[in-house]
């Protein structure tokens, strides 16, 4: 990739020069905002540079002593739940097939059966095809094109003890924010969507970009990505709630290899897949997770049961927290905040965050804040 063009300075407070016409010295690098127009993201404050590198505030309770690395801070861990849902979901994908088996041997040659028989051969040509169209469409990692990419790859590779380095292709994006991991046969690859390589650069974070990757070759590095795992689940995978469930734990335990690979990563990670390549630095990853603990009810708890993914606020919340795996059907109940070396613990809950004092408002108005 190219290297992002140098920010044009920002005028000193001073003026363009000081007593005795000598030019005052160019602004701290650090206190320059680094991407001017997103709103909310001014120097010094939360999403800045400035902010990143500022002094933390001693907070009371809070241990000053040096604490060893929280259980998923210390190496790439599953999500508890994923090996018992796998189990589950291979209990019962046996019973399906046995069943067709069954019927089909009884002489219904219903479609439903001979579907499920059938699935093993529609997976193989699936893969092979997806792999074959970005071998021919997509733009290959190597050390002369996506260097830095590449380099994430080998690194991510190397750290989980992988005998290979997994290909990696870039696609177009279209303005979509995704990433993908497969395999064919003995090959395993992952696909990262172009959009993605634009937080890559000085102005933003590329310690999200290496989150990210970390997290799809951790998807092959757990095994996600084999032929007999997806064959083995697929159908279950397409029952409601209950295929999501495994899906879900499978992306908690992707999100573990994440940040074992860059820790610092998360916050910007979380960012980009909430408010977008442009507008990650404008996120305030503690705010976002905190919502975690606030944002309860019915339809919330549906929405989580019925999607692929972790929320993203349960998500951050867990990525913050690694002294457990990360909720997966019930939000989290107490409200922490992160200490060091992924370890949390528990803090006063924080006002609404978009809670105002009275009068703050113009014309009377009144923030819809809820407890």
């Amino acid at each position: 990739m190219d290297p992002q063009p140098s920010l044009p300075h920002q005028a000193s407070s001073g003026g363009a020069a000081a007593a005795g016409g000598e030019p005052t010295s160019a602004p701290d690098p650090s206190t320059v905002t680094p991407i001017p127009s997103v709103p909310g993201v001014v120097p010094g404050t939360a999403g800045s540079p400035a902010a990143a590198t500022a002094t933390p505030p001693q907070v009371p309770g809070y241990p000053s002593q040096w604490l060893p690395p929280a259980k998923y801070a210390d190496g790439p861990h599953r999500h508890p739940w994923e090996i018992p849902t796998l189990v589950v979901i291979l209990l019962l994908t046996a019973a399906v097939y046995a069943f067709a088996i069954l019927m089909v041997m009884l002489g219904d040659l219903s479609g439903w059966y001979l579907s499920a028989l059938l699935l093993p051969i529609l997976y193989v040509f699936i893969r092979g095809t997806t792999l074959a169209s970005m071998r021919v469409n997509g733009v290959q990692m190597t050390p002369t094109q996506f260097p830095e990419g590449y380099q994430m790859v080998v690194d991510a590779a190397a750290r989980y003890g992988l005998e290979y380095v997994p290909d990696a292709y870039v696609m177009s994006g279209n303005g979509t924010i995704n990433a993908m991991a497969s395999g064919h046969g003995f090959r395993r690859f992952i696909v990262v969507y172009s959009d993605l390589f634009e937080i890559g650069g000085q102005a933003r974070s590329p310690e999200a970009l290496r989150f990210i990757i970390g997290h799809e070759v951790g998807h092959i590095a757990a095994g996600h990505t084999s032929y007999w795992r997806q064959v083995t689940t697929g159908l279950i995978m397409q029952v409601p709630f209950l295929g999501s469930l495994l899906s879900r734990t499978q992306e908690y335990t992707a999100d573990n290899f994440g940040y074992y690979t860059q820790p610092s990563g998360a916050p910007g990670a979380i960012g980009v897949l909430s408010a977008g390549k442009y507008m990650l630095s404008a996120v305030d990853f503690d705010e976002f997770a905190d919502r975690a603990t606030r944002e309860k009810g019915l339809f919330v708890f549906i929405v989580n049961a019925m999607s692929s993914h972790p929320v993203l606020t349960w998500r951050a919340a867990a990525l913050r927290d690694r002294t457990r795996g990360g909720s997966i059907l019930l939000r989290p109940r107490v409200l922490k905040r992160g200490i060091g070396n992924g370890n949390a613990m528990p803090v006063v809950p924080t006002p609404h965050p978009a809670a105002q004092p009275p009068g703050a408002l113009p014309n009377g108005l009144e923030s819809q804040t809820r407890p």
